[in-house]
Parts: C-alpha cells; structure tokens; sequence
C-alpha cells in the first residue's frame, strides 16, 4: 500500500489511497512487505458450542450435561453467538473457526502469521455450579492442547479458568503452567466484580508466579445490567459498549492497589478499543490529585500504572472521519503505544483483515511494533519478523 502523504510526522502515520476490502484468504501485495504478524484475539471456537467438550469430561460430568445442561446467568447475548463469517466457515459446515486446518489454510498461511493466541469463548467460568464450570474448563484446556495446540506448533493459547471460583482457577493455572504453550489466563470483560476486587487476587499471584498474563476479553455477562445504566435495547449498544467495563476494570485495579500487590503482573485489554486511554489516565491522574489521602496505598500517578502494566489490542481499532486524525491518537499514546498488540478478532463477523486493519499506513517501525514487536517482548516470543 503505497503512502500518497504524511500527516503526523511524531506518530509516523499516512494516510493511504482508497481500497476495497478483501475477503479472508486472500492478501494484498502489501502483505509481503508488511511484517509477519503475532494475532493476539484468534478465536478457537466449539462446534457444538459446549457439545465439543463432552469427549474431555469425566463421565461425572458428561452425565451432568446430558442430565441438567449448562446454566449461565441471563445476559444480553443476542446475538453475540451468531456472529461468525460465512466465508470463514470450513468446507465441513461446521461452524467457522472450529478446525485448525481450515484456520491455517485460510489466515495462518496467506497472511503471515507468526503466531496466534487463542481465546476460546466457552461457557466454563459463567457457570452457576462452580465445579462444573472447573471440569468445563479443565475440558476446554485439554480441547485446546489436542486440537489446536499439538497441530499447529504457531498457536499459544489462553487458560480457561472458573474465575467466579478463585480456589478452582488457582487450581487450573497451576495443572497448566508447565505448558509454555499457554501464555495468559482469560477473564470476560463484565466479571461479577471489578477485577481489582480482592476476590481475584489469588488469580493475580498464580499469574505472577508463573509469568502468565491476564486477559479481560470483551463481552459476558453475569446476569447484572452490560452497562452503568443498565439494559440496553439494541445490540448496537452492546457492541459499543465493552469499552465501559474495560474502563471500569482498570480504574478498579489501579485504586485497588492490584499493581503495588503483584508489580510483575501485566494485564492485557482485548477487544475494547484503545482510543479511549490517554482521556482515561488523564482523568485519573485528575481525579487522584484531588483525592490521594483516599488511596494512600498508591505509590505513583495512575497514568503510570497504566503504561507499565496495562496493553491493548487494535480490534476494534478506532477510525476517525478524518483519517489524519490517528496519528494524533498515536501522539496521545505517546509511550503506551509500545503497547498496542495486533488483533484480528478471525472468524468473528466484524473480524479486521490485516492488511486493512488501520485507517492510514504506519510508517515502518511503528508497523513492527504493533503487528510483532510489542506482543513478542511481551509474550517472549522473541526473534525478528
């Protein structure tokens, strides 16, 4: 994708001539110039939704399945499990992103991807029965191992954990830490509580103690209102939205003093968006001067803890009507941008095809950053692509 001229010389943008968008499977010329990639929101999805998982439960809980079914709290999902590409959908018919040879064939391969996290969306830690959601997520981790992991060696993967049950997820992260192949623990975006609530804490410490990252992964409910002021009507609501309960989370874990407990630990927002952190740890920083005696605990302005310990990925990426206006996004960013971790979000319907997955070209370091360099030096993945 050729630049036809600069607009932002400190973020290093341009903003590019018009396109028209592809399909998944197919890629630009620029994919061969642009950096192989390290995809940080790849779904792996159940076909069957939980019916997938019955081959990884003991029979106690197989028997539980077909006896009582699953039973999550009521949220605002529809329709949030019918949101996957039809040209995403594997030969079989079975539902898109649910066979790894398909996955590879159609975005590994064309579109040079280094390597792939996956974030499964189960029903493990939305459970009522906090047991059951265990042996689901023990069954979902092992899914993950044989079925992605194993035969495709570029994918890293996500723990299921029961988060509701902190003893019960501490237990997961333990069985699975051996494995270098998973890489960070997952929470929804609307947990029951705010995430630097002490309830979670024991999660906190497994994932520093391990060198696991956590995830707050958009969307979930747990039966409570998806936003500050309740049920929306429309699902447009619900897909704006997941940037109120990230915002929530973060303030919740800087006041809460979730950095000063666990100094290593290192949180990664997923599909929230990012354009609204800079006015968020400008807030803070506000707020914080007027009521430090409240929060004495803290040992630096918010906006620090943010920039050392909070990442985020580009899908949704932010696309302003005038598309100079990004790099004035990456200006604001300043440091944090070294932060900002590619995302497609494939096979999901609103899924970013990489080559088009920004409003204006990077300029070249930037470009490495984002598609590889942040996300390799956080998950260590290392090498040069």
């Amino acid at each position: 994708m050729v630049a036809t001229r600069q607009r932002s010389p400190k973020s290093g943008v341009h903003e590019p001539p018009p396109t028209t968008p592809l399909a998944f499977g197919t890629s630009r010329s620029a994919a061969s110039t642009r950096p192989a990639l390290i995809d940080c929101d790849l779904h792996n999805e159940l076909h069957g939704d939980v019916l997938a998982l019955v081959p990884y439960l003991p029979d106690r809980w197989k028997r539980h399945l077909e006896t009582f079914g699953v039973r999550s709290p009521a949220g605002g999902f529809y329709p949030r499990f019918m949101d996957h590409r039809e040209d995403a959908r594997p030969p079989s018919g079975r539902r898109a992103g649910s066979e790894v040879a398909f996955t590879r064939s159609q975005y590994l391969d064309p579109f040079r991807v280094a390597y792939g996290i996956l974030i499964p969306l189960s029903p493990a830690a939305s459970q009522q029965n906090h047991e059951f959601g265990a042996a689901l997520a023990t069954a979902c981790n092992d899914w993950q191992v044989a079925e992605w992991l194993d035969p495709e060696p570029r994918l890293r993967a996500s723990i299921v954990v029961p988060i509701e049950a902190p003893d019960l997820a501490v237990a997961e992260i333990r069985r699975r830490a051996s494995d270098p192949r998973f890489v960070q623990v997952q929470f929804t975006g609307r947990p029951q509580e705010p995430m630097g609530r002490r309830k979670y804490w024991p999660i906190y410490e497994a994932c520093q103690e391990y060198g696991l990252k956590v995830i707050s992964h958009a969307f979930g409910s747990y039966g409570q209102p998806i936003t500050g002021a309740g049920w929306p009507s429309f699902y447009l609501e619900d897909h704006v939205g997941p940037a109120q309960a990230m915002q929530a989370n973060i303030i919740s874990l800087v006041a809460e003093g979730v950095f000063d407990r666990f100094p290593d630990l290192k949180v990664v927002s997923v599909e929230n968006g990012a354009g609204w952190l800079p006015s968020l740890m400008w807030r803070l920083d506000a707020s914080w001067s007027l009521l430090r005696e409240e929060v004495p605990h803290l040992q630096m302005a918010p906006s620090e803890y943010v920039r050392r310990h909070i990442w985020a990925t580009t899908q949704p990426m932010e696309e302003p009507h005038q598309p100079h206006q990004f790099g004035e996004f990456i200006d604001h960013l300043g440091s944090l941008a070294d932060h900002i971790l590619f995302a497609s979000d494939y096979p999901h319907w609103d899924a970013d095809q990489p080559d088009e997955a920004f409003p204006v070209r990077l300029a070249p370091e930037l470009e490495y950053k984002i598609y590889y360099g942040n996300a390799a030096a956080l998950y260590g993945l290392g090498g040069t692509k």
